[in-house]
């Protein structure tokens, strides 16, 4: 699969998500066979206004943007509703040159959210709220392409609701408008994350167009992966909650692509790499925030071990990292 002038051998992309998908969990899945990776959304308008404000003010949506050099090739995802603020943002981001910017190398693409369904983005017209008016989504590519040099890319949804799947009609304007590649989560905005997805739509959308199509929902083995592909004829996929407290799945997947057996990780590995995880975060975002967020992180690495319940109320209810490595390290003894 190829995005732009970007090579992806397997197409194995981690999708972006909001609160989870921060550097130390990309450079984990990296390390375990993720091709692509793309940031957390950043809000295309608040990046802009923070630049307006006072020099010497902190910008929040700056360090959601950060790459590491280890990370390449990375995308920074964008939302918002108005051309004009997408494509000042886009093109600040792949210039590096704007206030806040703690990024070692440029976007390797810009990625429009087209697809997220909380209210609070949907309510304010953006996110999957823009798969109800295509003709300023085409705009929105249109205008961001024109801003920056690398390739641009948009996530989008099945459609709005089950009375407005428009998915292939919707990527061959995107298509149009200059989009390098179309990932498609399978379901609606009115579905949000409920079971089961509509692989019949990414089929259709990959039957639309020409650019390259990568599938996404429901995806938590290398079976699901083969399957979506098999059934749709994508050209790569994009795993999301698969990857939450299991990054091996990328490795499960790339085994499974080049024949290989694929061993699942011992209990005592997957504490030794949730402690990993844990001292990322803090190193990251400082000890207060980063052991708040890592905890969310830990108990998804608890899924499926003997003890796991009782496990993650402990870990919940910690106040030191140090609490947590000694549950994490129970659990690897008690293996």
């Amino acid at each position: 699969m190829r995005i732009g002038s970007l090579e992806i051998p397997y197409g194995l992309t981690l999708a972006p998500m909001a609160g989870v998908t921060d550097r130390t969990f990309r450079v984990l899945c990296r390390r375990y066979g993720a091709e692509y990776t793309v940031s957390e959304m950043v809000s295309a308008k608040a990046l802009c206004y923070e630049q307006r404000g006072r020099k010497n003010a902190p910008s929040a949506s700056a360090p959601l943007a950060a790459i590491g050099k280890d990370e390449a090739p990375m995308a920074v995802q964008i939302f918002g509703h108005e051309p004009e603020f997408m494509a000042e943002a886009a093109k600040m981001l792949v210039s590096c040159e704007y206030r806040g910017c703690v990024s070692e190398i440029p976007p390797a693409a810009i990625d429009i959210n087209m697809g997220c369904p909380v209210r609070k983005i949907a309510g304010n017209g953006e996110g999957s709220a823009l798969m109800k008016d295509p003709l300023l989504a085409g705009k929105i590519v249109e205008a961001v392409v024109r801003a920056v040099s690398v390739p641009v890319t948009v996530k989008i949804r099945a459609g709005w609701d089950s009375e407005s799947v428009n998915a292939p009609e919707m990527a061959k304007i995107l298509e149009s408008a200059g989009a390098s590649a179309i990932f498609v989560h399978a379901r609606t905005r009115e579905q949000m994350y409920t079971p089961g997805i509509d692989l019949s739509v990414i089929e259709r959308v990959k039957t639309s167009v020409s650019v390259p199509v990568i599938g996404n929902g429901d995806i938590y083995s290398a079976a699901d992966a083969c399957a979506m592909v098999e059934k749709t004829g994508c050209d790569g996929v994009m795993i999301g909650r698969g990857a939450m407290g299991n990054p091996w799945i990328f490795a499960e997947c790339r085994a499974m692509a080049e024949g290989n057996a694929y061993e699942t990780p011992s209990v005592s590995e997957r504490m030794a790499v949730a402690r990993e995880h844990l001292f990322g975060m803090i190193s990251h975002k400082g000890e207060r925030v980063g052991l708040a967020e890592a905890k969310k992180h830990m108990a998804w690495y608890l899924h499926g071990i003997r003890g796991a319940a009782s496990a993650r109320t402990e870990i919940m209810n910690s106040r030191t990292a140090e609490e947590i490595v000694c549950v994490l390290e129970r659990l690897a003894r008690e293996e």
